[in-house]
């Protein structure tokens, strides 16, 4: 596994149900790399994290459909499993193009997370929207960010410019509904 500043977001902000660098190798998701030419480490390394993120939002996010009986709390799920699903969609067409096949589930560490959200008090919503809704749209952000800034493939950095602005938005929706949940 390789480590990064990301990596180390994620353990110290929630352990970020996002891919942050963390891992480049998980033992089920592994990406399968036949021809890993066309991309330079950097930006096979964001595309990995990105989709490992999204995986793990999105099954997070359905857990709170399932669990939570709040109704911002489901609408903000829903929106997560909209949104992720298309930006996933649209990076593994984009990986495909530049012949890497990112991985298809969260990594290992990011499975412990969406674990540890497997409560069953009423502390399921804020935790939801500490770790789902504001930590991993931190982390995420800080990894897109880092695309920008890093990247080599124009196309790549592009999609992360072009997602960016969402993803802040997600983080402005998470930190309101965090504030909601927390109140009560």
């Amino acid at each position: 596994m390789r480590n990064s500043v990301s990596g180390l977001a994620l353990c110290a902000c929630f352990a970020v149900s996002v891919p942050l660098a963390a891992s480049a190798q998980t033992l089920s998701g592994s990406p399968k790399t036949a021809n890993e030419s066309h991309l330079a480490s950097a930006d096979k390394s964001f595309l990995e994290d990105a989709a490992q993120g999204g995986y793990a939002e999105i099954q997070g996010s359905q857990m709170a459909l399932q669990k939570s009986r709040n109704e911002d709390v489901k609408t903000f799920a829903n929106q997560m499993i909209k949104d992720h699903t298309a930006v996933g969609e649209e990076l593994a067409a984009l990986a495909k193009s530049k012949g890497y096949t990112p991985p298809t589930e969260p990594s290992l560490m990011q499975k412990g997370e969406l674990k540890a959200l497997d409560v069953t008090d009423d502390s399921f919503d804020s935790m939801y929207a500490r770790r789902i809704g504001v930590a991993a749209h931190e982390s995420t952000i800080k990894v897109f960010e880092k695309e920008i800034k890093d990247g080599k493939d124009a196309e790549v950095k592009a999609f992360a410019q072009k997602t960016l602005p969402a993803l802040q938005s997600h983080l402005e929706m998470a930190k309101a509904l965090q504030a909601k949940v927390t109140k009560k």
